[in-house]
């Protein structure tokens, strides 16, 4: 009787778990509204689902929607992260670890890269846990990314 119990109590707490997922981990983007996919080619995102959402598994928090530029390639690949060999290029769309956007954001504030080495940022794209990496919304829209028309 005592093991049903727990079994119960078990399930219970699952559900609750469940149930009380927190908003960073929900797919929200930085506006609190629902994350909208990013890029299925290439296709993007921890999860290689086209969205730049994330988990507790994603120690890298893949969430700044961003559009590269040859010159953050060639940064990122000089700060041991190439990431031409999966096929980006200039103008491609791909979620972003928090700390190497922030690394190229602060090169750019010190005066050591150039502005257009800073990736251009989809707000709509970004996951709500891109803020929690030291990130300001106010800084993610210095660098919001225009469609042009």
């Amino acid at each position: 009787m005592q093991r049903i119990s727990r079994l119960l109590t078990r399930v219970k707490t699952t559900r609750n778990m469940a149930s009380s997922t927190s908003l960073s981990e929900k797919r929200v983007n930085v506006f609190g509204r629902p994350l909208l996919i990013h890029s299925e080619d290439p296709m993007t995102g921890f999860f290689r689902n086209g969205y730049c959402d994330t988990n507790a598994s994603d120690s890298g928090n893949h969430t700044i929607a961003s559009v590269v530029s040859d010159k953050f390639l060639d940064y990122s690949a000089a700060k041991g992260n190439n990431l031409r060999p999966v096929g980006l290029r200039d103008g491609c769309k791909w979620c972003l670890c928090v700390n190497r956007w922030k690394e190229a954001f602060d090169a750019y504030r010190r005066g050591e890269v150039s502005m257009d080495t800073v990736p251009r940022v989809v707000l709509g794209s970004t996951h709500i846990r891109a803020l929690e990496g030291g990130i300001r919304m106010d800084q993610l829209e210095e660098f919001k990314f225009e469609e042009k028309k």
